[in-house]
């Protein structure tokens, strides 16, 4: 029974995280975003977090200074954890508290830490007991059913998700080549246009017209090249395009910049 009640709060909590997160992003930025990592309503962190604090610090729920410090200790390790691998797994750091005092590899920070400490004993002291109380009501075939059902439905929105952030990696990709490609032509058209200057004087009218013809060659890749990238620039899938409004500090490993230019364009829209 000790599994079957830890994946009901798995999702229990999961949803009530993601209904925290989204009414912090509706206050902060009047208007609904989508602040969780899958598309449907649930922070997997929230669920796992929460959910182990839940299960296994009942022995200590009496001692409040226990509880609150082994709280804070258990819910910063697991977003460590998760803000790691995920970097590691999909090449993006998708929160970052590098500006606050006293953090881990801008994974985890004291301030947040102690915060997540308070909540936690809030929710064990009050929250929780109403939310087992609940799930206890619920029949034991019903609560099977539902979390056959949720399971399925969350391992196929975990496939989404990660399909469209692997399309966004290769799209960051194409875009930061073309870019290079970008450059390199446009300074090869710059010393085309240097050359043609300085030896005007100095070659035949045949070799003059190759190098014309040479430059507006590279011109013409120059604007096929722009067009394509801005292509790639405006035109994203729905996952990928949430997700940069769902994480507007997330940084890319490999392509830093590029990914900041769509989380502008993304953002303003």
């Amino acid at each position: 029974m000790q599994v079957y009640f830890f994946i009901l709060y798995f999702f229990t909590y999961g949803f009530l995280g993601w209904c925290t997160e989204v009414a912090f992003a509706t206050t902060k930025q009047h208007k609904f975003v989508n602040r969780g990592f899958l598309n449907g309503p649930i922070c997997p962190i929230y669920g796992v977090g929460v959910g182990v604090v839940v299960q296994f610090l009942a022995p200590v729920k009496e001692n409040l200074v226990l509880l609150y410090v082994t709280s804070t200790i258990l819910v910063t390790l697991i977003e460590w954890i998760t803000g790691f691998l995920m970097d590691k797994i999909f090449h993006h750091k998708w929160w970052d508290y590098s500006s606050q005092p006293l953090n881990i590899g801008g994974y985890v920070c004291l301030v947040f830490s102690l915060v997540w400490g308070v909540a936690c004993v809030f929710i064990v002291k009050v929250i929780h007991p109403l939310i087992h109380k609940g799930l206890s009501l619920l029949p034991a075939v019903a609560g099977i059913v539902l979390i056959a059902v949720l399971g399925a439905v969350l391992i196929s929105d975990i496939y989404v998700t990660a399909s469209g952030i692997l399309k966004l990696n290769r799209r960051l990709e194409m875009m930061e080549r073309i870019a290079v490609e970008l450059r390199e032509l446009s300074e090869k058209v710059g010393e085309n246009i240097h050359e043609n200057v300085m030896e005007t004087m100095e070659v035949t009218e045949e070799i003059r017209e190759k190098l014309e013809i040479a430059t507006e060659d590279q011109k013409s890749r120059i604007t096929d090249l722009k067009e394509k990238y801005r292509e790639l620039a405006e035109h994203g899938t729905k996952v990928s395009n949430r997700l940069l409004k769902a994480f507007p500090k997330m940084e890319s490993r490999k392509h830093k910049d590029i990914l900041k230019e769509l989380q502008m364009k993304i953002l303003k829209k």
